[in-house]
């Protein structure tokens, strides 16, 4: 019989622990003050690498003074879009293309405008027959580029933009921005050369 008061004893004061230890869990929970361990740094970093991916892979915003940059070169799209097209760079653009630096370095801007197509009947008129065109109205938006690899570490490290009429593309247009400079990789995924 001692034996049994004994085993009620231990039996008793064990669930009282378990008890008082799930009173302290439970008021440690509801404690306004943050416990720092292992875990909760670990879930920060995921909420952070979380937040990082759902950013925007595009730009949002004209950067400053973009029509004062110097020229990098220039082409003539054919098929739909039909325009001839400036690409313009910033300072650190510039000096990366002239150095033929690869990867470019953070910070670098790269600007493509566009215009249509067009004949232009006055010199054609004075040179005695069809042969010259120039930029029209401008069309095809603005596009940019802007490296920044912590920003825009999922694509590449660059950051893509297209405006029509100052008014920034949808986030569905700008996904095919990416896929496309992929086959450019070994270029840091910039498709115009410099024309010196």
């Amino acid at each position: 019989m001692k034996n049994y008061f004994v085993t009620i004893i231990i039996v008793s004061a064990l669930t009282i622990s378990v008890v008082v230890i799930r009173q302290k869990t439970q008021a440690q929970d509801a404690s306004p003050q943050p416990v720092q361990t292992r875990t909760t740094i670990v879930d920060a970093a995921v909420a952070k690498t979380n937040i990082q991916e759902s950013s925007p892979i595009f730009v949002t915003e004209i950067p400053p003074g973009y029509r004062d940059w110097r020229l990098i070169s220039v082409a003539h799209e054919e098929g739909n879009l039909n325009d001839i097209r400036a690409i313009l760079g910033n300072d650190i653009a510039i000096k990366a293309y002239r150095e033929e630096k690869l990867p470019f370095p953070e910070g670098t801007i790269i600007a493509r405008l566009a215009w249509s197509y067009v004949s232009s009947e006055e010199n054609n008129k004075t040179f005695g027959h069809p042969q010259s065109f120039v930029a029209g109205h401008p069309t095809n938006g603005v596009q940019f580029m802007v490296k920044d690899s912590n920003k825009y570490a999922s694509t590449g490290g660059w950051g893509y933009a297209h405006f029509n009429d100052s008014k920034p593309a949808t986030e569905a247009f700008m996904q095919s921005c990416y896929p496309c400079h992929q086959a450019i990789k070994s270029r840091d995924f910039v498709f115009t050369r410099y024309a010196p």
